[in-house]
């Protein structure tokens, strides 16, 4: 459940705060778990980020990707020719 938590928190925090500047430390507090909590469950921040894209993709969350279309990301360059798309859209 925990991990589960974790991601969800961290998800909501990309949407709000962004995707490249969420942090461990917001998102452990946005989860009501421990910082160390991340660090067990995900290993870095390059492990959430992936998760959290991934996430993103499947729940169409066109920001999101949108952003890691425009930083290279390669989870994001993985999605769906249309979901690129339209995410890229959103940018314009």
């Amino acid at each position: 459940m925990t991990r589960d938590q974790i991601l969800t928190a961290a998800f909501d925090e990309a949407v709000q705060a962004g995707f490249y500047t969420m942090t461990r430390d917001n998102i452990a507090e946005r989860a009501g778990v421990a910082t160390g909590s991340v660090n067990h469950h995900f290993k870095d921040m390059a492990n959430l980020r992936h998760a959290v894209m991934r996430k993103a993709i499947q729940a169409e969350q066109l920001c999101i990707i949108a952003t890691g279309l425009a930083q290279g990301d390669e989870i994001a360059r993985s999605a769906p020719e249309e979901l690129k798309r339209r995410a890229l859209e959103t940018l314009v």
